[in-house]
């Protein structure tokens, strides 16, 4: 389902579990104000209850601390799975009067950010995934262009050619329903965050 948060953006959010199970492992959250936007995908290692438990711990601090600035955010999803079972993390923040964004990502989720112009923004995240134990962020800024439109999604999705499957002027409908045409095999836990920032 397609959301349109205010005249920021428009978001459209998918998420299945894995064939055979009740709960999801993968857990997102994500929320707009008038300063910013702030998205979060929480892999819960393996699958199943306890991977439930780990990336359901994650999003209730990032919904509860949104507004902190990114290093004190991942440091706090680090904190909050200590003797639980891990999980990558990726949280993404825009803040529009800026026209920039903040990117921090632990794990195999992936972004992708693709401008009007033609330029594709992938900011690589740190290998490994958070369990409580002291943790670097590679926390990255960068600016974007009105009318670019974003991914994220967890590795559920085997998604090649993120460039191609976003260019061009195909809505953010469109684009939802290929990916979720190529992405059936129910083998994984999977969601994906695509948007449009307008």
């Amino acid at each position: 389902m397609i959301e349109n948060l205010g005249d920021k953006l428009e978001l459209f959010v998918h998420q299945t579990t894995k064939a055979g199970n009740t709960e999801c492992g993968d857990s997102y959250f994500y929320k707009a104000t008038e300063e910013y936007f702030i998205c979060v995908i929480a892999d819960g290692l393996g699958s199943g209850k306890y991977a439930n438990e780990a990336s359901t711990a994650v999003i209730a601090v990032v919904e509860q601390y949104h507004h902190e600035e990114l290093d004190q955010l991942m440091d706090r999803c680090n904190k909050v799975l200590l003797q639980k079972r891990g999980a990558a993390v990726s949280v993404l923040k825009f803040y529009f009067e800026k026209n920039e964004f903040v990117y921090s990502g632990v794990g195999n989720i992936r972004f992708f950010l693709y401008s009007p112009e033609g330029k594709l923004t992938y900011p690589l995240p740190v290998t490994g995934y958070l369990s409580g134990r002291p943790q670097s962020f590679h926390t990255q800024r960068f600016t974007y262009e009105p009318e670019s439109k974003f991914l994220i999604y967890s590795d559920g999705y085997n998604i090649s050619g993120a460039k191609s499957l976003l260019k061009g002027y195909r809505s953010t409908e469109a684009i939802a329903d290929e990916i979720k045409r190529n992405n059936i095999d129910g083998i994984d836990d999977a969601t994906f965050i695509l948007g449009s920032l307008l």
